[in-house]
């Protein structure tokens, strides 16, 4: 498998999966500017939205959308516990955390990427990611994870997010259990090499 990813972006989440359940991929850097892949590809003619991340699997199909991309990956390798097994309400469960993540956490990030966003816009979505973390403050309470004392795909999403506090704000200090969270999955030994191999750390 490739995954088709980008510094730090949110492609990091499926690539700490793939490294959680074992599975070969070969990773494929694009500029997400220039929409180039590293080796010279037109990164659109892979993934016509032209964002990543996108998965090519070994039979030449392309998967996109993180949240399909982990639950995929996930369930290649039941054995790692990822995931929990299909048509259980716990995996429902699951997918609830991958949606409200991916509309009320990652897509309010999305703007404070940019450079010439409006200081009162910045604000208010400062404001917006600050009631979202309350709440997720409060669901962690006691939990070691999102689901629990394992870890699933949930967490490697949650963490990506996370992880652009660092750039863009808000401070995570201002939640001490979401920064204690943060530390916690960023010491796993997967996360760690993931972080390394996209040049995060030294």
């Amino acid at each position: 498998m490739k995954l088709y990813y980008a510094t730090g972006a949110c492609s990091l989440s499926p690539h700490i999966v793939l490294r959680e359940a074992g599975l070969p991929f070969e990773l494929k850097k694009v500029d997400t500017r220039t929409k180039m892949v590293a080796d010279g590809t037109d990164f659109t003619q892979i993934n016509e939205k032209g964002y990543v991340p996108a998965l090519e699997l070994d039979n030449g199909e392309i998967l996109t959308e993180g949240p399909a991309i982990v639950q995929y990956l996930a369930d290649q390798k039941p054995q790692a516990g990822l995931v929990p097994q299909a048509g259980t309400l716990e995996r429902y469960r699951l997918q609830e955390w991958l949606n409200f993540l991916t509309s009320e956490i990652h897509k309010q990030f999305g703007p404070l990427f940019k450079k010439d966003l409006p200081e009162d816009w910045k604000k208010m979505i400062h404001e917006n990611l600050a009631r979202r973390f309350d709440w997720l403050t409060k669901q962690l309470q006691g939990k070691t994870h999102l689901m629990g004392e394992t870890f699933t795909v949930a967490d490697a999403y949650l963490f990506t997010l996370l992880n652009w506090c660092q750039w863009v704000g808000p401070d995570l200090a201002r939640w001490p259990v979401l920064q204690a969270y943060h530390a916690r999955v960023g010491a796993r030994p997967t996360v760690q090499a993931a972080l390394k191999a996209e040049g995060l750390l030294k």
